[in-house]
């Protein structure tokens, strides 16, 4: 009976235990509902109560949650923050950008560093361009007053009187030369003249014979022809002489003298001493180079435009030179190898400078343009693919695109882009292109 009531009362302390269990748990779950609905702005409040006395528990999962909304939202105003940030940035790169674009093209020089660059300046005119063709030609000797001295008889060169390069004057011996053959003619003439001395000496004792009735007048007759054939045989024996070019004097002996046949320069030279010369021979070459010929080809579509009188502009860029002058022949003739017509021009050329062989360009003027605003070829650039000109402004030279037409004379033709009167930069341009590409090769960086 005792074992009974003592098994009913631990039954009845353990039914206790568990409903208290069961309460606790209810209120917990109560107080954590209403932690979750409770707003931000309460929970908020509720951080400037005093900690319940529970404070060491762990909180609730509502106000874990709720903080980390609030730490979300400040990193989205911090985002919202630096994108605002990158977008005023990005805005202050484009103005600098935007800039640039205005400066492109600009070169800023001083009035100073524009003369120490060596800068020309030019002003874009009208002007009238005349229309011409250009040709590649090249100087030659002037064979009007060109001579090849040759040896008219066969012998040995006894004494060279001049060097290569030398300028000789009409007259001046150049060269003497030993030949038999000149000894054997000296000596004929001589002859001829001691014969002719001796039929004048006859012919007149003939004469006063007749004329005093002492001898016949056949006589007389016959010493009168003898005369005359000893006058033509001295008279053939000078002829021989005069065409190899030997003096008439007997001292002479077999001495024959090559002599300049106007003023000249020694071009070739083909002697020396000792030497055996014939009549083919070439002793000398001698030119007179104050005048000289600028020859060129034409071929047959172009003659029309080269006529007799036109005149030309003769360039050596080499010599950094030029000289004008008027066409004075046209070949009536189509060469069989170049099918061109040979074209002459003859140039004055009074220092020397203009040497036979040098190359040249030789423009033709083909016809009177009219006016045109026109530049310095010296002018124009290509910068980018584009023809500019440099025009001058208050902080140095800007790169203006033009468009160009005919070229005449050292002038181009300006269609477009450009005013008259504009300043721009003529000889010393490309130190402005140089300056431009510095200047954007800097930027791509």
């Amino acid at each position: 009976m005792n074992n009974k009531r003592s098994l009913a009362i631990a039954v009845a302390l353990v039914a206790l235990g568990g409903i208290g269990s069961l309460t606790l748990n209810d209120e917990r779950g109560a107080v954590l509902a209403s932690a979750q609905a409770a707003p931000a702005g309460h929970e908020a409040h509720d951080h400037d109560h005093p900690e319940p006395a529970n404070a060491d528990a762990p909180k609730p999962d509502g106000q874990a949650h709720a903080r980390q909304e609030e730490h979300k939202d400040d990193d989205g105003h911090k985002d919202e923050q630096a994108h605002g940030a990158d977008e005023h940035g990005n805005a202050e790169q484009g103005a600098d950008e935007h800039g640039h674009e205005e400066e492109q093209g600009q070169v800023e020089l001083s009035a100073e560093q524009i003369r120490a660059a060596g800068i020309e300046l030019a002003v874009a005119t009208t002007r009238p361009l005349n229309l011409s063709a250009s040709f590649p030609g090249e100087i030659r000797f002037d064979e009007d007053r060109t001579a090849h001295i040759v040896p008219r008889v066969s012998g040995v060169v006894e004494r060279v009187m001049v060097e290569l390069g030398q300028q000789v004057k009409k007259g001046q011996v150049l060269a003497v030369i030993s030949s038999p053959q000149i000894a054997d003619q000296r000596s004929e003439l001589s002859a001829a003249q001691r014969r002719l001395e001796t039929a004048g000496s006859t012919l007149q004792r003939e004469k006063t014979l007749w004329q005093d009735k002492i001898s016949a007048e056949q006589d007389y007759q016959l010493a009168r022809q003898a005369y005359q054939e000893a006058q033509i045989n001295v008279a053939n024996a000078r002829q021989k002489l005069s065409v190899i070019g030997a003096g008439l004097s007997p001292d002479g002996g077999n001495r024959y003298e090559l002599v300049a046949p106007f003023d000249a320069m020694i071009v070739e030279k083909h002697l020396s001493i000792g030497e055996v010369v014939n009549e083919a021979s070439n002793a000398f070459t001698l030119s007179d180079l104050s005048r000289v010929w600028a020859t060129f080809g034409v071929t047959a579509k172009d003659l029309d435009k080269v006529m007799i009188g036109r005149e030309v502009v003769v360039t050596a860029p080499d010599l950094n030179a030029q000289v004008q002058g008027k066409v004075g022949y046209v070949g009536n003739l189509l060469g069989e190898l170049s099918r061109t017509a040979q074209v002459r021009v003859t140039l004055a050329n009074p220092q020397g400078a203009w040497r036979p062989g040098l190359l040249v360009n030789i423009e033709v003027a083909t016809a009177d343009g009219q006016a045109a605003l026109s530049v310095p070829e010296a002018a124009l650039q290509t910068v980018e693919n584009n023809t500019v000109v440099f025009l001058r402004n208050a902080e140095g030279f800007k790169a203006q695109p033009v468009m160009t037409g005919r070229r005449a004379n050292g002038h181009v033709e300006v269609l477009g882009g450009l005013q008259a009167g504009a300043q721009i930069a003529a000889a010393g341009s490309f130190v402005l292109k140089s300056e431009l590409g510095k200047g954007s090769a800097e930027h791509s960086h």
